[in-house]
């Protein structure tokens, strides 16, 4: 099985690192807030905006950045750091924008035509019907944990199509004010996600804004020639959702020190903080393997299993890291009014993410079998 050695490359820089930087920063202060109203402030949503995680797969000719996987990957850790919820939606906010880019080309003109920052969110799992009728479809239906569409500006959702011998399933964009939000989100972690429902009821999409999500699968675009609109669902998709987990272990990590700082620290204390360090770093370097093997374009069966693989593994490794540094800080990182217990909730909520299972993915299945061929 090939191996990817670690690169020493410097990223590109768009600019995201930087203003993720000062995001980060500025998330942090804002985190207890978002936590306790289980929404995000104003003035992260125009910074995640202003940072340039909508624009950051958006092709340039619409005034996009066309960024990379290993820039996004570092910029979705600096945030998460400082909040996870936020780590989140920027995560999701670059993804949906690289789905969206698999629509026709008026659909793009439609999205992209008067800003690179429109914000738009997903409903990957196919939750609603729809009709073909002329000129495009109505769709009808409800979508499950949508984050961020309390400040979307679109919505993509994926619906069936009746046929024979099986449905088809599509993606269809439809715009704020076509839809209902009701505010179902009530998950002990990630509480400023809004990852509520969507209702539509009966809305008709024209054919620019609906695509087939058999190319989003298999990373095919018919309307884009740039590398991140040509990837592999299985290549990626599980990164969207690990890189926020890791970003709050890490700041989880520097909680738990500011806790035992100035302490008397016993040595199975030192003990439980350096394993989890390392429990930490270990999915870091995953997360990041992850990237590389999506921007390197290397699509085999092998590297896309170990992709998946990483993205579970790595869940797991966060979790378990939290419950150490909670074991290494006691009551104190239990605190209601530390950040300690507020990454706790918001790690085990994130790595509960189906896109994190090695079942439902088929993450175990599909990496024993590459190891089998291997043999």
């Amino acid at each position: 099985m090939e191996v990817i050695e670690m690169s020493n490359a410097p990223l590109p820089d768009t600019g995201l690192l930087g203003a993720s930087e000062k995001l980060g920063t500025l998330a942090a202060q804002h985190a207890a807030e978002a936590d306790a109203s289980r929404t995000l402030s104003p003035e992260i949503v125009d910074g995640l905006r202003e940072a340039g995680f909508a624009r950051h797969f958006v092709s340039a000719r619409w005034g996009g950045r066309e960024g990379t996987f290993g820039e996004l990957t570092q910029g979705v850790l600096n945030v998460s750091r400082g909040c996870a919820s936020t780590g989140w939606c920027a995560s999701l906010l670059a993804a949906s924008s690289r789905y969206a880019a698999h629509l026709p080309e008026a659909g793009h003109e439609e999205l992209w035509g008067s800003s690179p920052d429109t914000c738009l969110v997903t409903g990957l799992v196919p939750m609603g019907k729809a009709e073909q009728v002329d000129g495009g479809h109505r769709v009808t239906g409800r979508w499950d944990y949508i984050s961020g569409v309390d400040f979307a500006d679109w919505a993509l959702l994926c619906a069936s199509i009746p046929g024979d011998p099986a449905p088809e399933l599509r993606f269809f964009t439809l715009p704020r004010g076509s839809f209902e939000v009701l505010r179902t989100w009530d998950c002990a972690g990630m509480r400023a996600t809004g990852s509520h429902t969507v209702i539509v009821d009966d809305v008709f999409v024209p054919a620019h804004l609906s695509f087939a999500r058999a190319d989003m699968e298999a990373g095919r675009s018919a309307w884009s020639t740039q590398p991140t609109h040509n990837i592999p669902f299985p290549a990626f998709g599980g990164l969207t959702f690990i890189a926020p987990a890791v970003g709050a272990a890490e700041g989880a990590l520097k909680a738990a020190a500011a806790v035992l700082r100035g302490k008397r620290v016993l040595e199975a204390t030192q003990v439980d903080l350096v394993r989890a360090s390392a429990k930490i770093d270990t999915s870091r370097f995953l997360v990041e393997q992850n990237a590389r093997v999506i921007d390197e374009r290397t699509f085999a069966p092998a590297l896309l299993a170990r992709n998946q693989r990483n993205a579970a593994f790595a869940a797991e490794q966060v979790t378990e890291a939290l419950s150490g540094l909670l074991s290494a800080t006691g009551t104190r990182g239990m605190s209601e009014s530390g950040a300690l217990q507020r990454f706790w909730r918001d790690i085990n909520a994130a790595a509960s993410h189906v896109a994190l299972r090695y079942d439902i993915t088929r993450a175990a299945a599909n990496y024993a079998n590459a190891l089998f061929e291997e043999s």
